[in-house]
């Protein structure tokens, strides 16, 4: 597979909705996470991301103009034991109470679709990482309409075991703007991931639209410890 710009991939489209990165250092020793949200309405574009536990939530900046909560307010991350799961939804509940009861990540989101937000139908991306005794693995999953028809769900699964240091993978729901927003295709894109934190957070968020972008979370995660730094941009301050 070629590996993108991603710098290109962001900046060449002004809309990819809602991303999750996944992916290692380019020194093999921390395993990374991105998640980002843009929004085009005044409610989407009303949020920002805070920290919860060792996860994070999103919420209204101004809650007085918070007109409906139901897809937009959840937990995008939750920690669960040596598993960190990222999702677009609140699907990070599903897989997280899933998980704990010895179900795989796959069987976890069983009971869910893409969102109910027709003409788009947005697809439910979800990531989940695990770090375990020095090893590494991490799995993507996307929940999308057959070509916009409602009534058919297509449920794919990637899976990366000990991954190649400095190579991530990219996902996100759209891909582009558009009315109805086209969902994404294929598998995730081949990205490189840098060992700078703040290198790459800035790539992120420098690349995304002016005008779109809301908020971006970064985490890298010392495989050895389980140790993790994490860095929060919102637009909204």
């Amino acid at each position: 597979m070629e590996m993108l710009s991603l710098e290109k991939e962001l900046s060449n489209n002004s809309y990819p909705g809602r991303g999750i990165i996944l992916g290692r250092s380019a020194n093999g020793t921390k395993a990374v996470a991105a998640y980002f949200i843009m929004g085009r309405s005044e409610n989407s574009r009303n949020r920002i991301f805070v920290t919860d536990g060792e996860g994070i939530r999103t919420e209204a900046f101004d809650p007085s103009k918070l007109t409906d909560p139901s897809l937009i307010i959840y937990a995008p991350v939750r920690v669960l034991g040596n598993k960190t799961i990222v999702t677009n939804g609140d699907q990070t509940d599903t897989i997280y109470e899933g998980m704990d009861r010895q179900l795989t990540f796959e069987q976890a989101l069983r009971s869910r679709e893409f969102e109910p937000d027709a003409p788009n139908y947005t697809p439910r991306i979800s990531g989940i990482m695990h770090i375990e005794q020095g090893n590494y693995s991490y799995a993507m999953s996307i929940l999308k309409s057959d070509n916009g028809r409602p009534d058919s769900c297509l449920r794919y699964t990637f899976a990366y075991k000990n991954p190649i240091a400095g190579e991530g993978r990219f996902i996100h729901t759209y891909m582009g703007d558009g009315n109805p927003l086209p969902s994404f295709e294929g598998e995730p894109k081949l990205v490189s991931i840098p060992d700078d934190m703040e290198e790459f957070t800035a790539l992120l968020w420098n690349n995304l639209n002016e005008d779109n972008k809301v908020s971006l979370f970064v985490r890298y995660i010392d495989i050895a410890t389980g140790t993790y730094e994490t860095t929060i941009v919102n637009k909204n301050q």
